[in-house]
């Protein structure tokens, strides 16, 4: 008997000993390689930590927001509603906006147009990266080839073309246009974009960016589309 009970417990243990080797091998040897090195980890880290950051200004711009309308009397009520959607309006670009900024002309390279490369169109990868490095920056208003970009925007390839809110983007030369809340904010703009590596990634689709010096007055005119109300009533004065 009790060598039965030996037996038993000495395949317990090799059971047991085979299932945590298992377990250790796997843990240390996993089946997917994170081959990442560690500015491309960097990078996505300050990305998320941007996102953060701009998730919680939203946040107290809404608690402050609810903190108006709570301490207004009713006789103020309508006129902090007013502001708000003109404030509502200026965030979705329908309002036009003048300022300091920075005009920018994509155009094909010198050696494409030397060597008669057929010119394509911007892809919208890449007018997705230069959205997201001017996106580093807060405050400020773009314009792609005289299309307002907002957060409400898109950006796609609709049957082989890209588009901006579901409109063209010219075949290059286009212009695009910045305009920041003050003009040493479009210095800093303007240096940082003059620096970026997104040049590179440009020139290996046989486009250059031509970052024109920062100026003080700079127009880009509102998204010419109105919203539809197609939910919201008035309600009739008494009710």
């Amino acid at each position: 008997m009790k060598k039965v009970i030996h037996w038993r417990f000495t395949l317990i243990l090799l059971i047991v000993g085979f299932m945590i080797a298992v377990q250790y091998s796997s843990m240390k040897s996993p089946k997917e390689r994170d081959t990442r090195d560690i500015w491309t980890i960097r990078n996505e880290l300050s990305t998320e930590k941007q996102l953060h950051s701009e998730l919680l200004s939203e946040i107290r711009e809404l608690d402050r927001t609810i903190y108006t309308y709570r301490s207004l009397s009713d006789e103020n009520t309508g006129k902090a509603l007013t502001e708000t959607v003109d404030k509502l309006y200026r965030q979705a670009g329908m309002t036009d906006v003048e300022g300091p900024g920075i005009l920018i002309e994509v155009r094909p390279s010198a050696e494409s147009i030397a060597f008669g490369t057929p010119i394509r169109d911007i892809s919208p990868d890449l007018l997705t990266r230069f959205v997201n490095e001017v996106s580093r920056y807060k405050g400020f208003t773009l314009e792609i080839d005289g299309k307002r970009f907002t957060t409400l925007s898109s950006i796609r390839d609709i049957n082989g073309v890209t588009t901006v809110n579901g409109l063209n983007v010219s075949t290059p030369p286009f212009s695009i246009k910045i305009i920041s809340p003050s003009l040493k904010e479009s210095e800093k703009m303007y240096n940082y974009l003059a620096a970026s590596p997104i040049h590179d990634d440009f020139y290996l689709d046989n486009l250059l960016l031509d970052i024109g010096k920062p100026v003080e007055q700079l127009e880009i005119r509102g998204f010419p589309e109105k919203f539809d109300n197609q939910f919201l009533k008035e309600t009739p004065k008494g009710e």
